[in-house]
């Protein structure tokens, strides 16, 4: 079995800064791409920022130039740094990643979510 678990959400002011930080545990051959989505109440779950294994990076429009997604390849762990904060940010944002075990195809695994609210 695999297991995402994400930490650091929060409440923050608007202009502010978090980080959040996402494990994979288990039984993991090689994580290909790990990411950060998020959906707020009323709205579909979107991409907000992606990484491949090769470190090539994807941003949604909204946080370019705000967010920074990195991860440890040794570690497992992928991380968003979260910085000028803004109200339309505020959801729950969930971890992504695609996993591949041995003897299996790779699957796409997702964390139970962190609450982040940014307050104007």
């Amino acid at each position: 079995q695999v297991q995402l678990v994400e930490s650091g959400g929060g409440l923050v002011q608007a202009g502010g800064s978090l980080r959040l930080s996402c494990a994979a545990s288990g039984s993991i051959f090689s994580i290909y791409t790990m990411g950060w989505y998020r959906q707020a109440p009323g709205k579909q779950r979107e991409l907000v920022a992606s990484i491949t294994i090769g470190g090539s990076t994807n941003y949604a429009d909204s946080v370019k130039g705000r967010f920074t997604i990195s991860r440890d390849n040794a570690k497992n762990t992928v991380a968003l740094q979260m910085n000028s904060l803004k109200s339309d940010d505020t959801a729950v944002y969930y971890c992504n990643a695609r996993i591949g075990r041995i003897g299996l195809p790779s699957t796409t695994y997702w964390g139970q979510g962190t609450q982040v609210t940014v307050s104007s």
